[in-house]
């Protein structure tokens, strides 16, 4: 589903998946206690050090600080340990938080009807940026980057405004970027937990 380029394999394993039909909608009253409780328990979890290590060294590997630029896992822990919520975006996006808080791994997520082509995950390239979702522009030049043939759309810190999910998306493509080192049941048990309570909130 995603190919990846000889320059990033040794670094990151990626797991995709299609996903859609989905019904995507602006408030999801039955997802309130779920993200609350998920928020709650992990103010107190221990946290997944080896998962959290493995991404800031997969981060490393590309030059890029993690203490600065944060992997979005990481950026959702440090929200709710102190004491703030799961954003609530749309239920689509707030499933993939949910997801992502968890198993300490980043996400992407990435309305299908907006992407061109084949999808691939490489480094960015001299003068590729796009313009963030609620952010400035984000440079890619050097950094993880998923692109298609209309070019870069996402990477582990901030996804494009361009494939947005929105309750217009019919069909999306989710993305987590395990590094490479870790044990693959890892990435691939959130992509199955993930696909769940996709089909059991978002089916139509």
């Amino acid at each position: 589903m995603i190919e990846v380029s000889v320059e990033v394999a040794a670094f990151v394993r990626p797991v995709a998946a299609r996903t859609g039909p989905v019904h995507v909608t602006g408030a999801c009253a039955p997802l309130d206690e779920p993200l609350r409780f998920a928020a709650a328990a992990m103010r107190t979890r221990a946290e997944h050090a080896d998962v959290i290590a493995a991404v800031r060294s997969m981060y490393r590997r590309f030059g890029v600080d993690p203490t600065k630029t944060r992997p979005s896992s990481e950026a959702l822990l440090r929200r709710v340990r102190k004491g703030g919520e799961l954003p609530r975006i749309n239920s689509l996006v707030d499933i993939i938080n949910w997801c992502s808080l968890e198993s300490q791994l980043p996400f992407g997520l990435y309305d299908l009807g907006h992407v061109r082509g084949a999808v691939g995950l490489r480094l960015g390239r001299d003068g590729e940026e796009y313009a963030g979702i609620r952010k400035d522009t984000v440079h890619l030049v050097g950094r993880l980057t998923v692109a298609d043939e209309d070019g870069p759309f996402g990477n582990p810190t901030s996804d494009s405004a361009r494939t947005m999910v929105t309750p217009t998306t019919t069909e999306a493509l989710v993305v987590i970027f395990a590094p490479a080192g870790l044990e693959p049941m890892v990435a691939d048990r959130a992509l199955r937990l993930t696909s769940e309570r996709i089909h059991q909130y978002c089916s139509q």
